[in-house]
């Protein structure tokens, strides 16, 4: 089994990499989310894997932290849930995001995932109900995540996207109301815009 990979990046072709360990160039799937945080190609990198042998093929996946490999293994152990299916759950939402739909029951966020359907949303929050929790935020746990989740509401409805509503919401300080959340998002996003 090879659990982690370092050395030196020589290609980039979303989602595979080929990275050279010792004059050895091994090709690498790896979710969006770590192909967006990779360093430039020439330099060096260090990558948890899951190495999976199947009777056609052998393949390495990479992972820029163990939290991702991790649900990455989790993901591929539901029925119907390949590693293919699982690199887009990971590229579509980050670990926290995933943990946090889990937790709250959202299908919705899943679903919008390329290949994620309503049935297979529905069995990845049956299957990862309570694996993912240690992702949750710890101050406050689901109510945290509702104020959150109602913030990221307020701001779709006021007709912003999801790609600029989350990242202003990361800005919010811990233990904001639904009120200062949205008033605190509402001005990183004013600053951007």
């Amino acid at each position: 089994m090879i659990g982690r990979l370092s050395g030196t990046l020589l290609e980039k072709h979303p989602p595979q990499l080929v990275v050279d360990a010792h004059g050895v160039g091994y090709e690498v799937d790896v979710p969006m989310s770590t192909f967006y945080n990779l360093p430039a190609v020439g330099e060096r990198l260090s990558l948890y894997t899951h190495f999976s042998v199947r009777e056609d093929a052998q393949q390495l996946y990479g992972f820029l932290t163990a939290k991702e490999r991790e649900a990455f293994r989790l993901l591929i152990r539901i029925t119907g849930v390949g590693p293919k299916l699982a690199l887009a759950v990971l590229s579509g939402l980050s670990v926290d995001d995933l943990a946090q739909a889990v937790a709250l029951q959202e299908s919705g966020r899943l679903t919008r995932i390329p290949g994620v359907g309503k049935k297979t949303a529905e069995r990845l929050l049956l299957e990862l109900k309570g694996k993912l929790a240690e992702a949750l935020p710890t101050a406050g746990g689901v109510a945290v995540a509702s104020v959150e989740r109602d913030a990221l509401n307020a701001l779709l409805a006021l007709g912003y996207n999801e790609k600029e509503a989350v990242p202003a919401l990361k800005s919010v300080a811990e233990g904001a109301s639904l009120e200062e959340a949205i008033r605190q998002a509402l001005k990183q996003l004013a600053k951007k815009g």
